[in-house]
């Protein structure tokens, strides 16, 4: 069974064009800083991503890096989100 972590890393893999870098990443991968392709715009469209996958609306003061320092960061972030 897919757990949300392993949701949200295809989400990223397809919205950033990861290839098979995708696989690699883990609940402690850090995303900021560490994928290039993870800049300001690339955000927008894993949001986008998210909002789609999750029936979810996220509100711009809801977003911070600090949701982005890790793949198990943002997956805690949209499971809060799912479960509010």
């Amino acid at each position: 069974m897919k757990t949300i972590v392993d949701e949200i890393r295809a989400i990223l893999g397809q919205s950033l064009q990861l290839g098979a870098r995708a696989d690699k990443l883990q609940a402690d991968s850090p995303l900021l800083g560490n994928l290039p392709e993870l800049d300001s715009m690339a955000v927008v469209n894993v949001i986008t991503a998210l909002e789609e996958q999750y029936s979810l609306i996220f509100d711009d003061d809801e977003i911070s890096a600090e949701i982005f320092e890790t793949l198990g960061g943002l997956a805690s972030f949209v499971e809060q989100k799912i479960h509010s």
